[in-house]
């Protein structure tokens, strides 16, 4: 195996577990099934914490699915 094949793979289970974590972070943004009565709530603008945090999770969301398209079709030969 080469080694950038596995530095990427190294490189694709950080972004994993930083994507899960990332995403368990978020508030949640609604009632979930408890607004299907009418009693939802929604929010017209982010905070900055949570915009800053959208941000980052967006940046490991376009980073795993990058390292995953260049592993999955074979760009990078192991």
């Amino acid at each position: 195996m080469s080694v950038l094949y596995i530095s990427l793979l190294v490189l694709e289970v950080i972004f994993a577990l930083g994507l899960i974590l990332l995403v368990l972070l978020h508030a949640p943004k609604g009632d979930g099934l408890g607004g299907i009565g009418g009693s939802a709530t929604l929010f017209s603008g982010k905070r900055g914490a949570e915009a800053g945090l959208d941000k980052v999770t967006w940046f490991f969301v376009f980073g795993f699915m990058f390292i995953c398209v260049l592993l999955g079709f074979g760009f990078i030969v192991p």
